[in-house]
Parts: structure tokens; sequence; C-alpha cells
């Protein structure tokens, strides 16, 4: 089931970097990541997902209770976390929100219409949309408008919404394509330039495009995040080793490791996450249940 081989990546990577996520990359070089760990940053039991799940997990909700993309329906389910708690696997309901993503949903709570809530500008392009966009690679015949109108829900500004499209194409390619992660890249890199081409932002992207990525970070710019992804995924030959790569690059470890856990999953496969990992996830049988009605969505779409 190639949506549990990359949900629950993803909420693995997230779930690994939550304890040490702020931690330099100084302090991750002295005392590595190895495996989950409890408390750290948040005082969370080991185990626990962030907002990058929360808002994965609240996006496929809405779709498979709609049976579509209702993008005022998935504001609701953003909102229902940040405020009610839902979509945690937390004793204490919401513990992580980014300040672009909280700023998006109280202009909608108060009226704003969800494809005009997201920030547009220069300073709004950290990774609150990135880390929960994967589960639109999974519909057929997915459009790039739609990617876009996602991103925009919390995240509006073009470069934002460029970085989940070329994220997605990637996630595409590996469920479509035998090959390698570089060739997957390159695929996606050759699809973005080409339907962008002209656009100004795309100059963001250059290091992504021209594979110079021997000096990244795990920061929360969209873009250093990405680079940092295919940077771990360019440069280890397994799930696990990725995830980790990601996590002890420091910084916004739980987005890192989920953004790169996410293609790491659909790329490796369910069966190679750690099994202790996933037993380790508080309510992961309702998570799988939630891929498994996410797919037949997808299956029918």
């Amino acid at each position: 089931m190639k949506v549990k081989d990359g949900i629950i990546g993803l909420i693995i990577g997230d779930a690994l970097g939550v304890p040490v996520e702020f931690s330099s990359k100084a302090e991750r070089d002295r005392d590595p990541v190895t495996d989950m760990r409890a408390y750290g940053t948040y005082r969370q039991p080991k185990g626990t997902w962030s907002d990058d799940s929360s808002m994965t997990i609240a996006t496929m909700t809405s779709i498979t209770n709609k049976k579509k993309i209702d993008y005022d329906d998935i504001m609701e389910e953003f909102l229902n976390w940040s405020i009610e708690g839902k979509h945690t696997n937390s004793a204490d309901g919401m513990f992580d929100i980014g300040n672009t993503t909280n700023n998006a949903l109280i202009r909608y709570y108060n009226g704003a219409p969800a494809l005009e809530a997201g920030g547009r500008g220069e300073r709004d392009n950290g990774n609150g949309s990135l880390m929960r966009i994967l589960p639109m690679a999974f519909i057929k015949g997915i459009d790039y408008d739609t990617i876009e109108n996602v991103s925009s829900l919390t995240h509006g500004h073009i470069i934002s919404r460029i970085a989940c499209v070329l994220y997605i194409e990637i996630a595409k390619s590996m469920l479509e394509n035998d090959l390698e992660i570089k060739e997957h890249v390159e695929r996606a890199c050759d699809k973005v330039k080409k339907h962008y081409k002209g656009e100004e932002a795309l100059k963001n992207f250059e290091r992504i495009f021209s594979n110079d990525l021997d000096d990244v970070r795990g920061r929360g710019f969209v873009v250093g995040s990405l680079e940092c992804v295919i940077h771990c995924l360019l440069n280890t030959d397994n799930y696990k080793d990725a995830v980790l790569k990601a996590v002890n690059f420091g910084e916004d470890t739980d987005t890192t490791a989920a953004i790169c856990g996410g293609l790491a999953g659909i790329y490796y496969g369910y069966d190679s996450i750690p099994t202790d990992w996933i037993n380790s996830i508080n309510r992961i049988d309702e998570v799988l249940s939630l891929c498994e009605k996410y797919e037949a969505f997808c299956d029918e779409s």
C-alpha cells in the first residue's frame, strides 16, 4: 500500500525529530540521534508526532470524509487540530505550530476565504506547507494548480508553492517509475523548470536543479529544507539512515525528517522502516486505518 509507505515514513521521521527540535548541528554531532527518544524539547513521550503529521492527517481526514479536495473543510480540520487537539497523539494536544501557519488559521477563523488565508510575503516561506503536502502525491491526475492551492491555505508565496510542486513531482516519480533517487529528482526538476519557465522564483531552486547540495542545513526555510532532504536521500541507501541523517542536521529536526521520511518511505517501502519505531507510535493503528481509507479514495478518484 503506497499511501502507508509514505505517510508512515513521514510520521516516523517527525517523531524522531520532535525531542531534539531547535538543537544545533554541533549538538547533534556530539550526541547523534540513533533511535526514538523521549522528552527533550517539548517534554513529550517517545513516539509523539508534531504539527507535520497532524496537518498531514487532517488533510487526509478531510479528503476521505468529503471524497474530494474541499479547501474550507481542510481548513476546518486544521482548526480542529490547533484549537481542540484533534489529529494529535499527545496528551497535551497541539504543542507546536509555526507562525505563518498560525497566522493563516487566525485569518481564516476571522473570515478570510480559505485560498486567501495563507501568507504571501517573502518571510512566509517556512516549510509549513511542504511538511503536509505529501497526500497530494497519491491522487491520480493531481494538477499543479491544486497542489499550489493546498499549499496556499497556509503558505501562499510562489516559492512555497513551487517547492510543494517539486516535492510532489519527486514523490510521483517514485510511485510510478523504477529509477535511482538521483533520476527521480532530475525528472521532477525538468518538469518544474519547464512548467515555471520565466518565473523569477525559480532562481531559489538552482542548487537543487544543479545538484549543488554539499553544503546544506536543516533550517526552516522551505527551499533549504528541500535541499537538505534531497541531500540526505542522495547520500544514504536505506530509510533508517536517510531519516537519521536528516534529524542529525539539527535545527528544524522534526520537519526535515518528516519531509525526508515521506519520500524515503515511498522509495524503500513500509517494510524498510524499523518495526520498533513503528510500534513506539501511539495511535498508529488509527493512522494505518486512515491510510487504507485514503488509498481507497485515491484508487477510485
